[in-house]
């Protein structure tokens, strides 16, 4: 295992020199991958484990994509092509980067604050990020009106606007970051981050050359959860968004108006986009999350 100190150094001064050919566990000494044979007991598990997986994610899916293309290319299009479909898919998408964007830097810091400082209401407020997990989303969205409703303690009256929908994506998705970057945090040695500094590195040099390299594949693990989150998100926006074509009306609410007028294959359009769209972003983030930690 490679020291603190020696991490340290090869994350300030560049490669280390090559190590020793010698085989490692799960490679073949030539470099490859071996091959490896499955028990009994564990071919049984995995079986069990993809018919469970197929029932509850596979098959569903695979249902709605069926729904979507059985009214024809045609059906899909116009469908899809609608100006309110198309303007509640871009409220969705765009709201749902910028909200990930926000949680990506928020959920961050927030998870650094409660690492590595101590201080009073410290597990209070440890509670309170995990709020938006248990709390059932229409109650969150009572919460956010009585909030930013008519009659505003606050003096901020944003019901039945676009600052709605960004308010109720905060909401649910603030503590998907910072749980998937507080674990990492509290693994990384202090000894790194004093070997580097004894190096000559400064505080940003040793974020950005020792911990931020760590921390990338939780932040993209997040960031595609809060992303996911947010483009599904209906619940809280049911009372504070007012659900306005054109202006607040998001896709999943374009999706029920299509089921509840009995356009079945048009939801479904619509809910294939969306499932594209979160995995084209959750295999992107995969994508960067990768060259960035080999880079580091």
């Amino acid at each position: 295992m490679t020291t603190p100190s020696a991490s340290a150094t090869s994350a300030l001064a560049g490669p280390a020199a090559a190590e020793d050919d010698a085989p490692t566990p799960g490679r073949a000494p030539s470099g490859r991958r071996r091959r490896t044979t499955l028990t009994r007991a564990s071919a049984l598990g995995l079986g069990v484990a993809m018919l469970w997986f197929s029932l509850l994610v596979l098959i569903p899916l695979l249902a709605v994509l069926v729904q979507a293309s059985s009214g024809g290319w045609a059906a899909y299009a116009d469908a899809l092509t609608s100006p309110q479909t198309v303007a509640a898919l871009e409220l969705t998408v765009g709201h749902a980067v910028l909200v990930t964007l926000v949680d990506v830097v928020m959920g961050t810091a927030i998870a650094w604050v409660l690492v590595r400082d101590s201080f009073v209401g410290k597990r209070a407020l440890e509670v309170v990020i995990d709020v938006p997990f248990a709390l059932p989303t229409i109650v969150a969205g009572l919460v956010l009106l009585s909030l930013y409703g008519a009659g505003s303690p606050l003096g901020l009256q944003w019901a039945n606007t676009q600052h709605a929908v960004t308010l109720a994506f905060l909401f649910v998705t603030l503590p998907f970051v910072v749980r998937t970057v507080q674990p990492v945090l509290m693994e990384i040695e202090p000894e790194v981050e004093e070997a580097a500094a004894s190096l000559g590195a400064g505080r940003f040099t040793v974020f950005r050359l020792v911990i931020l390299p760590s921390l990338v594949p939780a932040i993209t693990s997040g960031a595609a959860l809060a992303f996911a989150r947010a483009i599904s998100e209906y619940g809280s926006l049911v009372l504070l968004s007012g659900n306005l074509p054109y202006s607040t009306e998001v896709a999943s609410v374009r999706i029920l108006s299509f089921v509840e007028g009995d356009q079945l294959t048009a939801a479904a359009a619509v809910a294939s986009v969306l499932l594209l769209v979160a995995l084209v972003v959750i295999v992107g983030l995969e994508i960067v999350s990768r060259r960035v930690a080999r880079h580091g």
